[in-house]
């Protein structure tokens, strides 16, 4: 595994997180800048360059629009660039690659990214569907959760696959989470908890489904290699997107996940790797399927046979490929705009040996993949 070192590298130096909750009490305001300033305290640095904000539900849950302002002027930081980005439920990792082009440009020096998400506000699963497409989806009734469900359908009778593969998902997920104390869901889940679970749309189960809660996660990137060294950071190595169809059936192979291939793809190229070089996979398991699916589409699985990896342990911290090595989001919590950016912090945990009885042993590369809409919108960071 080579890895090229260049003046416009990018590091993670630092980053801080609120603890997930159902329900939290504190403002979104409040919420971010805590997030920020701790981070910014972990990082070292006392006001960065550029502040990106990530978040998709605050305009329409909590009446709020223009947070990179509100967060910056709650932080008590003035004079720098605040923006927001939003790329549906990869808004985070949207964030991630938005810092890593700008300290690539070589413009800024240092930017921080605060993701953010009060989901307890209000009622976010009409808002959450209409990452679909809004003339052919949506009124058709579709939702995230039918959606996915209707892709697991496929998925099961294409590859005369059985639900009850599928479950070491959830189990691991929910084990990782009980050593996480920034975890939403401290609950023992076994097979056949998953498989008693009440059905939410058929065959996807409550276990399938990660968890709508709050919470808000911040991290500290830069290129400048001196703090970078100062500061002990993780190089990322690689950020890449690539879109696909928005409406899933437009797409000639739905259960492919092409726009995920093509992002895992141009990551590994750009990082210099293979995918037998990743050492754990944070990956965007909002629904059991889009893990399993992700696993195929990136090269861990061949088609058709991601779930085997989850069915035989491989996806467990002892695995071949661990992934939710925190709980994902199906039990750390899925804040969407915060996603992607406590998957980063848990990431910099990791590879700094600091996991502690979540650690994967000689843990040096790790990836991580966001999904925005039903495969639509496809990050991908590797570190």
């Amino acid at each position: 595994m080579s890895r090229a070192v260049t003046g416009s590298d990018v590091y993670l130096i630092g980053g801080a997180c609120l603890s997930v909750r159902k329900q939290h009490t504190e403002s979104l305001r409040r919420m971010g800048a805590q997030s920020l300033l701790a981070a910014l305290a972990d990082a070292a640095v006392e006001s960065p360059d550029m502040l990106i904000v990530a978040n998709m539900l605050a305009d329409e849950l909590d009446g709020q629009k223009h947070l990179g302002p509100l967060i910056a002027t709650e932080a008590g930081i003035q004079g720098i660039e605040a923006l927001q980005v939003r790329a549906a439920m990869a808004t985070g990792a949207a964030a991630i690659r938005m810092a890593y082009l700008a300290l690539k440009s070589g413009e800024v020096r240092t930017v921080a990214i605060t993701g953010l998400e009060r989901m307890s506000s209000g009622d976010p699963t009409p808002i959450m569907a209409r990452a679909l497409d809004a003339e052919t989806e949506i009124p058709a009734g579709q939702t995230m959760v039918s959606i996915n469900a209707h892709i697991m359908e496929k998925y099961l009778m294409t590859y005369n696959a059985e639900y009850e593969q599928f479950a070491n998902f959830a189990v691991n997920a929910h084990r990782n989470a009980l050593s996480n104390p920034d975890a939403l869901l401290h609950k023992q889940v076994n097979v056949a908890d998953v498989l008693k679970a009440r059905e939410i749309v058929t065959p996807i189960r409550l276990y399938d489904c990660a968890p709508i809660c709050d919470g808000s996660a911040s991290i500290v990137l830069t290129n400048d290699a001196t703090l970078a060294r100062k500061q002990n950071g993780i190089q990322l190595l690689a950020s890449e997107t690539v879109c696909d169809s928005l409406a899933v059936a437009a797409r000639a192979q739905p259960l492919e996940l092409n726009a995920a291939r093509q992002s895992a793809q141009k990551a590994y190229r750009r990082a210099g790797i293979e995918p037998t070089d990743v050492d754990f996979f944070e990956l965007h398991d909002a629904f059991s399927i889009m893990a399993c699916l992700a696993l195929e589409a990136c090269g861990f699985a061949e088609p058709g046979a991601g779930w085997k990896l989850a069915a035989e342990g491989d996806i467990f911290l002892e695995g071949k490929i661990p992934i939710a090595t925190f709980g994902g989001l199906k039990a750390r919590g899925h804040p969407i705009g915060a996603t992607a950016i406590y998957q980063a912090i848990e990431i910099y945990r990791q590879l700094r040996g600091q996991a502690g009885m979540n650690q994967i042993s000689n843990a040096r590369c790790a990836m991580m993949q966001s999904i925005g809409g039903a495969g639509t919108t496809l990050i991908t960071n590797i570190f």
